[in-house]
């Protein structure tokens, strides 16, 4: 049996975990399904990817490059399994995400797991060996199994040899509190919203935008991978 699945964030309480594909896990915390759905009960009406073909992408770029690292480095991504019908991904987890297991706070992060920084490090290295640029690398894109991170949510992920995007391209599934961070280093790394950029400024800016989330000597270390 499969409940919904949240971010349990202070001061805000119980938050969609994810604002593209619904998220459910099962009762006892070791499988976590993306289930590439526009749940308007789960997303309380803030549904963002609405576009039927736009969700059908996002759930192919998730399959497409979770297997690629399943292949590569599958210590580095939960073992999964496949429903292309339903267009769910059964992940297999040991309990809640990073970042919940944090309790949504940095401070808390190398309690949780102390070699944390360099184990994403390592993770980021694997997806530049492969050629990928991904950005949805909130803290709560990681789970942890028997002491490892486990790397998810592949479907805001491009290749290097794929067209680039704008901003604008891509903003429906941004949350708007991210785009907010966003517009402040635009200027500085001389990005339009509405004209593509090459992967590499969109991974500067990615990045800057999570200064929020991980430590600032982290985000220093990742800009110079």
């Amino acid at each position: 049996m499969y409940e919904y699945y949240y971010n349990d964030i202070p001061g805000q309480g119980l938050c969609r975990n994810n604002l593209i594909y619904t998220s459910l896990v099962n009762s006892n915390l070791t499988k976590f399904v993306q289930w590439y759905y526009n749940d308007g009960e789960y997303h309380r009406g803030q549904n963002q990817v609405v576009d039927s073909n736009l969700m059908d992408e996002k759930f192919k770029r998730e399959v497409k490059y979770l297997q690629l690292m399943g292949i590569h480095y599958p210590d580095l991504v939960p073992e999964f399994k496949l429903d292309v019908e339903n267009k769910k991904i059964y992940l297999e987890i040991d309990g809640k995400d990073f970042w919940n297991r944090a309790g949504c706070l940095i401070e808390n992060y190398n309690t949780v797991l102390n070699d944390w920084q360099d184990q994403m490090i390592e993770i980021i290295k694997a997806h530049k060996s492969l050629g990928l640029h991904k950005y949805s690398m909130h803290p709560s894109s990681y789970f942890i199994v028997e002491g490892k991170l486990k790397s998810i949510n592949y479907f805001f992920t491009y290749h290097k040899d794929e067209h680039w995007v704008s901003i604008a391209d891509v903003e429906s599934h941004i949350y708007s509190t991210r785009q907010d961070q966003m517009r402040k280093y635009l200027e500085n790394l001389g990005i339009e919203w509405n004209k593509p950029q090459p992967w590499e400024i969109m991974d500067k800016l990615c990045w800057n935008s999570f200064r929020n989330n991980y430590p600032e000597d982290f985000i220093e270390k990742v800009l110079n991978v």
